[in-house]
């Protein structure tokens, strides 16, 4: 990994490095950076050849990081890592002989007369692992200069992401944050998979408490930010949406004069920001006399390109739904029009193309090159993955939910052929309006779903709120995962389209995977 040499690595995060061995008198000496000799200082200026917290992936010249987690301590590893080809170990705590040796005979017994000369073993002493590997990613990124493309909001982060990888992936070789590794300790784990010649990374970065950006912004610190809304999520910490906005927003203190700021302009908090550190805003939406625009903000529904120049807007001026196979619409810009079909199905969909257009825009492609990147676009598990089971379509929308995304999900069922089922079940962290949020999603069900099936305890509320909005319409509730699964019927009937979504501790993937 370019620059990144053992004693960058000590320099950047702070730490102590040591080096242990075991003499041949088996005594165990561990030595700091000024007691090296020279030949061990050849091996500070060793780059390392990968970063992992797995011990498994350790190999031949890895640097691991050893963190305490709730079902293992990464140190009680540290040994095996070693044996591995591991070049070096970041802890947060002093080793003794045991820690990087392993027990010192066969038996366990503490004598040195079974122990033959090791080492030198190299560690670093760190105050918490987590940091020192996001302060190493930080300069690694610095090393490399890659265009960094951050993501975030409360809605639709990963989907706009893997629309924004796949448009810059036509002209740049693109890195992309996989599957959830968006938050302090997968955010460096993504950074660390980059590598020279890559030509953008495009990172999504989550949060849920107040500062989290600020960890993550200071490991980023993106030329280029995409921020796809502000809703009703985390509000257990956030308390409210104004809350939302503010942390979400900490980002723009680690942006640079000229950096760039794509905003959903559908969204009536976002559309207040009028310069981030001297430049304006590009927005990007979904034109107000569509229809469904009042889906893309948790707030008022607020009148989209009106009252913004041209030029700081990209905007889908109008749509044609194609049922699952997604969604034709035009999506007009700064330089032309552009007809594309978006290939996932949903207006939400349709505003992260427009946010792919505006940062492919910023990179200088051309709307060819776009319109190619859009098309080719695909969903991950978890996020409106469409599958066919027999006669059956399963929706496996169950990654996560919170109130803006569950109707924007309904929405897409609304349009579906045959008997529409909606299985939904809790949504977590909403603070004290957990219980009347619930009910408005189960009123709005009400309008989309012929059939549902709410799971949890705040989805109780979920359930009584749809049957007062259409008394007698067909509807069933569930405590448990377990007690749905258990009912042979499972109120699931052949040639349905079901929509599965629920908060992700929730672990509605059980239910996927016996409905497919």
């Amino acid at each position: 990994m370019k620059g990144l040499t053992l004693r960058k690595i000590a320099e950047v995060t702070g730490g102590e490095l040591r080096l242990s061995l075991l003499d041949k008198d088996g005594r165990y000496l561990c030595l700091d950076g000024r007691q090296l000799g020279e030949s061990h200082r050849q091996l500070l200026g060793r780059e390392v050849s990968s970063i992992v917290t797995d011990s498994r992936r350790a190999g031949d010249g890895a640097l691991f990081g050893a963190i305490v987690g709730e079902r293992a301590d990464g140190h009680s590893f540290i040994p095996t890592v070693f044996d591995q080809g591991a070049v070096c170990v970041l802890a947060e705590r002093e080793l003794e002989m045991e820690d990087v040796f392993g027990s010192m005979s066969g038996d366990g017994a503490k004598t040195h007369d079974a122990v033959e000369p090791k080492g030198p073993r190299a560690w670093i002493r760190v105050e918490n692992t987590v940091s020192a590997l996001g302060a190493i990613a930080a300069e690694y990124l610095n090393i490399l200069g890659i265009p960094v493309v951050g993501i975030t909001g409360s809605v639709g982060k990963t989907s706009t992401k893997e629309m924004i990888a796949s448009v810059l992936s036509v002209r740049f070789r693109t890195r992309k944050t996989e599957g959830n590794f968006n938050n302090e300790l997968g955010l460096p784990l993504t950074v660390f998979s980059l590598e020279e010649g890559d030509e953008a990374a495009v990172l999504e970065m989550g949060v849920s408490h107040f500062g989290d950006m600020t960890a993550l912004a200071g490991i980023a610190r993106p030329g280029r930010m995409v921020i796809t809304n502000i809703g009703t999520c985390h509000l257990e910490y956030l308390h409210d949406r104004k809350g939302v906005f503010r942390a979400k927003t900490e980002v723009f203190d680690f942006m640079k004069p000229g950096s760039m700021v794509f905003l959903n302009g559908n969204d009536d908090l976002l559309r207040q920001v009028e310069d981030v550190n001297g430049t304006s805003p590009v927005f990007f939406g979904v034109d107000s006399r569509c229809g469904g625009v009042s889906d893309l903000s948790a707030g008022s529904e607020i009148s989209y390109p009106a009252g913004l120049q041209d030029v700081q807007c990209v905007t889908v001026t109008e749509m044609s739904p194609l049922g699952f196979d997604g969604t034709e619409c035009t999506i007009h810009t700064p330089k032309g029009d552009m007809r594309v079909r978006v290939p996932v199905p949903g207006i939400h969909n349709c505003s992260n193309a427009a946010a792919a257009a505006a940062v492919g825009l910023s990179f200088g492609m051309s709307l060819d090159e776009i319109r190619r990147g859009i098309e080719s676009a695909r969903t991950i598990s978890g996020r409106f993955k469409i599958m066919r089971s027999g006669s059956r379509t399963v929706i496996d929308d169950c990654y996560n939910a919170n109130p803006v995304s569950m109707k924007s999900s309904l929405r897409v069922l609304k349009g579906a052929e045959g008997r529409r089922c909606a299985v939904l079940g809790d949504m977590g962290e909403l603070g004290e309006d957990e219980v009347r949020l619930h009910e408005d999603v189960g009123a709005y069900a009400a309008q989309c779903a012929d059939h549902l099936v709410a799971i949890g305890n705040l989805s109780k509320a979920m359930y009584e709120s749809a049957l007062r909005q259409r008394p007698g319409m067909s509807a069933v509730w569930y405590g448990t995962v377990e007690e749905f699964l258990a009912d042979a019927k499972w109120q699931i009937l052949d040639n349905d389209t079901v929509l599965v979504k629920a908060s992700h501790f929730m672990q509605f993937g059980r239910i996927v995977e016996a409905l497919t």
